[in-house]
Formats: C-alpha cells, sequence, structure tokens
C-alpha cells in the first residue's frame, strides 16, 4: 500500500464554512498540501467539499472526515470525494468507501481495530488520539502491522513534534487544530502550513 499524495500530511479544515473553503484550501496548496478533509460536522460541508473538488480534485486528494455512515459515503461519492477518514473502525463504511473508489483513512487505537479496517480494505490507518498513547505506543504497534501500511498520527501533532511520530514509524499526520482553527486567517493558515511542511521535509532528509 502506498499513500496516494506527494506530502503525507492531511489537512483537517474542522467547522470551515463554505465561504471560507476556497481562500483556506488554496492557501494550503500553495504551501504544497495535497490532502484535504472536511469534517462532516462543520458547518454545511456538503457545499464546501462540492465546491473544493469541482475546483480543487486534479490538484490534491480531497473529501470527508468524521465519516460515521454507509449513506454519507455515498452522498461523497456522488459529490466526487475521493478521501474517507473516519475516527472509529466501522468495516462496513470502510467497504462502501473501498468499493467507491475512495482511498480512507481507518481511525483506530488498537491491534484488533487495526487489522479490522485492514481486513475491510482501509489503505491507511490513523491513530487517534495520537496524543493520549504517545510515539511508543505507535512504534510498537507498528511491529505487528503489515510494514507497507502507512500510518498517521492524529490528535496533538505540531510542527515541534512531528519529526517524533515519524521517528516511531508514521508515513505522515493528520493536522487538526495545530494547522487550523475555525475562523482563523488566511494568513495564519499559510504561515502554519509552511511550518509543518518544513518540518515535515527537514524531518524525512538524508
Amino acid at each position: 500500500m502506498q499513500w496516494q499524495t506527494n506530502l503525507p500530511l492531511i489537512a483537517i479544515l474542522r467547522g470551515i464554512t463554505p465561504d471560507e473553503a476556497h481562500a483556506h484550501v488554496a492557501a494550503l496548496l500553495g504551501a504544497g498540501f495535497d490532502a484535504i478533509e472536511i469534517p462532516m460536522n462543520s458547518p454545511d460541508w456538503q457545499q464546501s467539499i462540492r465546491a473544493m473538488v469541482a475546483e480543487f480534485g486534479h490538484r490534491a486528494l480531497i473529501g470527508a472526515g468524521t465519516v460515521l455512515k454507509p449513506d454519507q459515503v455515498n452522498e461523497l461519492a456522488e459529490m466526487g470525494g475521493k478521501l474517507v477518514v473516519t475516527p472509529n473502525t466501522q468495516p462496513e463504511v470502510i467497504r462502501r468507501a473501498v468499493a467507491s473508489g475512495m482511498t480512507v483513512c481507518a481511525g483506530c487505537a488498537t491491534a484488533s481495530e487495526a487489522f479490522t479496517a485492514l481486513d475491510a480494505g482501509a489503505q491507511a490507518l490513523k491513530i487517534f488520539p495520537s496524543s493520549s498513547f504517545g510515539p511508543d505506543y505507535i512504534k510498537a504497534l507498528k511491529a505487528v502491522l503489515p510494514p507497507e501500511v502507512p500510518v498517521f498520527a492524529v490528535g496533538g501533532v505540531t510542527p515541534e513534534n512531528l519529526v517524533q511520530w515519524l521517528k516511531a514509524g508514521c508515513a505522515g499526520a493528520g493536522l487538526g487544530s495545530d494547522l487550523y482553527r475555525a475562523g482563523q486567517s488566511v494568513k495564519r493558515t499559510t504561515e502554519k502550513a509552511k511550518a509543518f511542511v518544513k518540518a515535515y521535509k527537514e524531518a524525512v532528509q538524508p
């Protein structure tokens, strides 16, 4: 399995509104991001995702987070969304998304949940909340997972500690409030995005 984008950092735009989405997504893409998640508990998420897929879908993997039900997967597929991120391990959701040709980053915390997600077809795993478990936990979990499975740390990842998660075996990370908080300026989003891209490149350079 290989992650589908050049930069294995997923921008989580929780709480973004349709009026704000274009400017922030454009800023993220300009900084080097190419995976965008708009959680389904954001205001009018359908409108935001539909518009972002239409405008930027050729440049980035765009889809939804906090996907809980197969019906939501169907709705996302109709919009042209290509990314499904879940907070939990729900095999029916994963199977529906994979059948629709989407990339699934499934939320899990234990080895049992991780293998359940993989058995359902998930292409990547999201360890959430990572800050509660720590890099050592992920390193231990990675020891029993297939080495080719991309694992993402989500929750508490900052530009300063990103390298710790990568050293623990993560392919990348999902970035929420340390990248974007509802209502923040586009300038702030740009600054934070550049800081994360810089941290990632410094962490993986030979």
